[in-house]
């Protein structure tokens, strides 16, 4: 389990969505974040299984896939990264479709 902090605030889960300004732990809404303003992701223990959102998105490691309507900065990922925008990552294990360009140290599946 990872524990993560969001605009300052600390909360504890595997999979994170955050879509339309509604953020999502595991299936259950996180009512205490306020959204408005600059977003930042910030893992503080352990690794991210599945991060989805609408808007884009800076963060640590995630061992599954990353989806953004904005660009993606990442370290390693385990999976697919899609993004709206750009994609800056280490290592990808899957596969990277963005809107705009793609800048990883090693992509194992396919650049889209």
């Amino acid at each position: 389990m990872a524990r993560i902090s969001i605009n300052g605030v600390t909360i504890e889960g595997n999979n994170l969505s955050i879509r339309n300004g509604q953020v999502t732990i595991d299936g259950r809404a996180v009512s205490e974040l306020d959204m408005e303003g600059i977003l930042s992701i910030r893992v503080e223990e352990g690794t991210i299984q599945e991060l989805r959102t609408d808007l884009s998105v800076s963060c640590n490691d995630v061992s599954g896939n990353v989806s953004a309507g904005g660009s993606v900065n990442c370290d390693d990922v385990g999976g697919n990264v899609s993004a709206g925008g750009s994609v800056n990552c280490d290592d990808v294990r899957g596969n990277v479709s963005a809107g705009g360009t793609v800048n990883a140290d090693k992509v194992k599946g396919q650049i889209l």
